[in-house]
């Protein structure tokens, strides 16, 4: 089959070719041609398989009529991230070439003054992620009525990062009557409620189960030590022992490893960039772009970068972490061994990864091979139980120790005699005394106490002088 029997437009056809694209993929021979039939589709592939084009395609063939109004566009896709929009809107440019198309991007980090511009122009292909164009929503730039197409894409990415309340929101301000385009790698519960609520008898075009990895992919593990520098210097093993290394993602599970293992490996001299969510997006954009071009040989990213980008050239996947989540490792190497090429994935595990590689090893229904010596993870577990064992009984011997010393009588104090507690002392015959060591107040009254002859008249005691003026009446000289 090639792309001339699928009914796409002279164009589209001639961008195809002119990109060197001769036979479609899977997904795209089973899409392209139910969308141009304007029929709701449900496309589930892994990642690398073409999907991008499988929409666009027939976007560009169906959009060669008509015409876009200022802040109404014509057909909507939603992106999870900023990475993804801008890729797609590099497809458009690619295979639009020959069209006179509007296309606006609205994604975080960038102003929004100059996405109104373009929205104000008239957009026939608007590409968003959901909370940005919420934003211009709610600001009165944008309506929605006008929407004729509606592409959800990356879905199980869009449920992981918590878009599916802002997808259910947006469905709603669309036309019912629109087509609706809706592509996942897998299919939770949640995507697949979503889908039945918001497609209309949709064309299912599933190419490969959804937990399968590609064949061209070498898989293999290096046992680690659990400690972050062991990591790092197994990983730089690997890096040095590869064989046909032309460049490299090492995903991380946290940020903060990104950052300290980005400054490891440069300190080493290795031609290394970085890349997570918390960068802003000119710095994101820039580190892509080199990297695609060479400029950067490895790539330290968190899983941002794991889904749906298109760079053609990774000849390798190193895992720092072991992924929580089991399909995360079919996404991150799907970043190697693309379009028929090989690649190869490496995964470093320590002792407490049992868990997370037994649910890659049930999701892939496969045995990943071992670089070197394996990890006995039951002799791991075991020696781990001896020593909390061991640190329980540790910890109880110490606070017996304690309890002994709290339960020592007190030091005997200086003047105070020791009680014994074992036996009660025996009643005494001898009436009780006070002790003589206590201070008896005695109160007494003054042996010569002056009597009082008159109130008014001041009373001194004996013994004392007292001057001849004092002892003169003062009322006798008032009444003279």
């Amino acid at each position: 089959m090639s792309f001339n029997t699928l009914g796409l437009s002279e164009k589209v056809l001639a961008a195809v070719d002119a990109a060197g694209y001769k036979d479609p993929t899977a997904i795209q021979a089973g899409a392209i041609p139910q969308v141009l039939e304007r029929r709701d589709v449900l496309g589930i592939a892994q990642t690398g398989t073409g999907k991008t084009a499988s929409f666009t395609l027939p976007m560009l063939t169906l959009l060669e009529k008509g015409r876009a109004r200022a802040r109404m566009p014509r057909t909507l896709i939603l992106e999870p991230t900023r990475e993804l929009a801008a890729q797609v809107q590099e497809n458009f440019e690619r295979y639009g070439t020959n069209h006179k198309l509007n296309v606006a991007l609205l994604i975080g980090g960038v102003s929004f003054a100059e996405q109104d511009k373009k929205l104000d122009r008239g957009t026939d292909v608007l590409i968003a992620t959901p909370g940005r164009l919420l934003d211009h929503f709610e600001r009165g730039k944008l309506l929605l009525q006008g929407v004729e197409i509606l592409v959800i894409d990356e879905a199980d990415r869009m449920l992981d990062m918590g878009f599916i309340p802002d997808i259910e929101r947006i469905c709603k301000l669309i036309p019912f009557t629109r087509q609706t385009l809706f592509f996942s790698a897998t299919m939770p519960p949640e995507i697949q409620r979503l889908t039945e609520t918001f497609l209309q008898n949709p064309a299912r075009i599933e190419v490969a189960p959804t937990s399968s990895t590609a064949e061209n992919v070498t898989q293999q593990l290096k046992a680690a030590g659990g400690k972050d520098y062991d990591k790092r210097v197994a990983l730089r093993e690997l890096l040095e022992g590869a064989e046909d290394l032309q460049n490299a993602i090492v995903f991380c599970n946290r940020k903060r490893d990104i950052s300290t293992l980005f400054r490891s490996l440069e300190r080493h001299e290795y031609n290394v960039g970085a890349l997570h969510g918390d960068m802003d997006q000119r710095t994101r954009m820039m580190m892509l772009e080199n990297f695609r071009k060479g400029a950067i040989k490895l790539l330290v990213a968190s899983d941002v970068a794991a889904r749906g980008l298109d760079i053609p050239e990774v000849s390798h996947v190193f895992h720092y972490d072991v992924p929580i989540n089991a399909e995360d490792y079919v996404h991150r190497i799907g970043r190697t061994g693309r379009a028929g090429r090989s690649g190869t994935a490496y995964t470093l595990v320590t002792e407490s990864d049992q868990k997370y590689l037994r649910a890659i090893e049930e999701l892939t229904n496969q045995s990943i091979e071992w670089v070197g010596e394996s990890i006995d993870f039951e002799a791991a577990a075991a020696e781990r139980k001896a020593k909390r064992r061991s640190s329980k009984t540790s910890k109880a011997d110490s606070s017996n120790d304690n309890d002994a010393a709290q339960s020592k009588p007190a030091p005997k104090k200086r003047g105070q005699s020791r009680r014994k507690t074992e036996e009660p002392a025996p009643e005494s015959p001898v009436e009780e005394t006070r002790p003589t060591n206590r201070v008896q107040k005695i109160s007494q009254k003054p042996a010569n106490k002056p009597q009082k002859q008159d109130n008014n008249a001041p009373a001194f005691s004996e013994g004392v002088h007292i001057p001849a003026f004092l002892l003169r009446d003062p009322r006798a000289k008032k009444a003279s």
